[in-house]
């Protein structure tokens, strides 16, 4: 916490507030962001033109394959569900991994139904 005082210390004091300002203390821009810094950045490290999303992918990819919980991976993407993770990266997981997939879509999705079928059939007995 003391490094991010003495960071706010050395910016501009502004309305916002914010935390990383440009240098006149708004919101820094996307596109000034990727042109100035980013592909700078890439340029001094001698990366090749990468793009901002493929940061996006690998740090998915590494995560799935670190084994995280999906559920955390999917809010960090802003994905609408886990099943949207899994169906754009399941194609990076290991082979075992994918059994954990089919688990987890079983789980959700019950395969053959038979426990959902059963659940409405005692609803119907109970509740006439």
């Amino acid at each position: 916490m003391t490094e991010l005082k003495k960071w706010k210390l050395a910016c501009p004091p502004t309305e916002l507030d914010l935390i990383f300002p440009n240098n006149a203390g708004g919101p820094i821009d996307k596109n000034n962001l990727i042109k100035r810094e980013f592909d700078s950045a890439l340029k001094k490290a001698g990366i090749e033109r990468i793009r901002f999303h493929d940061l996006r992918h690998t740090y998915a990819s590494l995560m799935i394959e670190q084994g995280e919980n999906i559920k955390y991976i999917q809010t960090q993407l802003g994905h609408s569900s886990p099943m949207v993770t899994l169906n754009v990266y399941a194609h990076l997981m290991k082979e075992t991994n994918q059994e954990a997939v089919v688990r987890l879509e079983n789980t959700i999705f019950e395969e053959d139904g038979s426990k959902m079928v059963a659940e409405i059939k005692k609803d119907l007995i109970q509740n006439g």
